[in-house]
């Protein structure tokens, strides 16, 4: 089974809305093709940035055919409030040609329970054996997938070959020293943006999924490079890295929080996407502190970053 769709970076892509707040998939194929040529390797659809919980079925897997109709490799999210729909997902993801699945934890209804959980993931990779899979691991979702369940179900399906960590940088640890390196063939995805470098530094991460990609996608596509360079010992390459997280980390923080596609539609309007100025519900807005804080630290990060890039020029 190969691994090839999880690596590199991709980015999880929001859903665009029309005027009338439904989904904008001329627009969402607009972006995932404009990504893809600036350098991501495939994109995710639909996880929690791309709103799954606020769209229907039909709609959520309309976006997934016509993004893969339109030759971007995608990897489908199959968050689900029941395992019944998160098997339709799967099983449309595999007849419609997608790449691969991001399988989400079971969510409010025995959520906490392992052998439900259990259940439910099988259940995902069985309706689509021929994709490759990674777990989504989040404190969000309120399970946390452990080893020994991991490994149980790896040894049943053999598509699963991975792991996509969205916590912080003790959850990124406990992945990399008690899964990943425990069987050379299975794969880290960094799923937060603020852990893009312990992930591949310390971890041994093979590729990056970004929310702050979508709207800065050259700037974490560097960064990306770096970690992976830092990764196998350039000590240049580690302190770049460094510098441009740290830069950045206000911005990719945003990706931990529950307004984390409020947040970054507006950044994406900021950089000229007005397909993102509108959210699935009026309700869903970001606050004025809220607009102007982010709006500060985005001016403030293209500043530095154009004064950081031309000093790294000149060297």
């Amino acid at each position: 089974m190969s691994s090839n769709i999880f690596t590199g970076t991709i980015p999880a892509l929001m859903t665009p809305c029309t005027a009338d707040r439904k989904p904008d998939f001329d627009a969402l194929v607009r972006k995932g093709k404009e990504l893809i040529q600036i350098g991501m390797s495939a994109v995710v659809y639909c996880g929690s940035m791309g709103d799954w919980p606020l769209l229907t079925e039909a709609e959520r897997q309309e976006g997934v055919a016509r993004l893969v109709a339109a030759g971007i490799p995608t990897i489908v999210g199959t968050g689900a409030v029941n395992s019944r729909e998160a098997v339709s997902h799967a099983a449309h993801a595999a007849k419609v040609g997608a790449h691969g699945l991001m399988v989400i934890p079971r969510v409010l209804s025995r959520g906490a329970s392992p052998a439900a959980q259990e259940a439910h993931f099988a259940a995902i990779l069985e309706a689509a054996p021929t994709l490759p899979a990674v777990i989504y691991n989040s404190p969000y979702y309120g399970f946390a997938t452990r080893a020994e369940l991991f490994f149980k179900l790896r040894r049943k399906y053999a598509n699963l070959i991975g792991f996509k960590e969205f916590g912080g940088a003790a959850d990124m640890r406990y992945a990399a020293e008690h899964i990943t390196s425990q069987d050379k063939d299975v794969i880290l995805m960094a799923g937060v943006d603020t852990q893009v470098v312990h992930g591949f530094v310390n971890c041994g991460a093979t590729g990056a999924i970004t929310g702050i990609g979508n709207a800065l996608p050259r700037e974490v596509l560097q960064l990306v490079e770096l970690s992976k360079k830092a990764a196998k010992g350039d000590a240049v390459a580690r302190r770049r890295a460094l510098e441009l997280s740290e830069a950045l980390n206000v911005l990719s923080s945003f990706d931990e929080g529950t307004d984390l596609v409020l947040y970054y539609k507006h950044l994406m309007v900021l950089g000229g996407d007005q397909e993102y100025a509108l959210h699935f519900y009026e309700t869903d807005a970001l606050s004025e502190a809220q607009r102007n804080y982010a709006e500060t630290q985005y001016t403030l990060f293209r500043q530095w970053y154009a004064n950081w890039s031309a000093q790294q020029s000149a060297v």
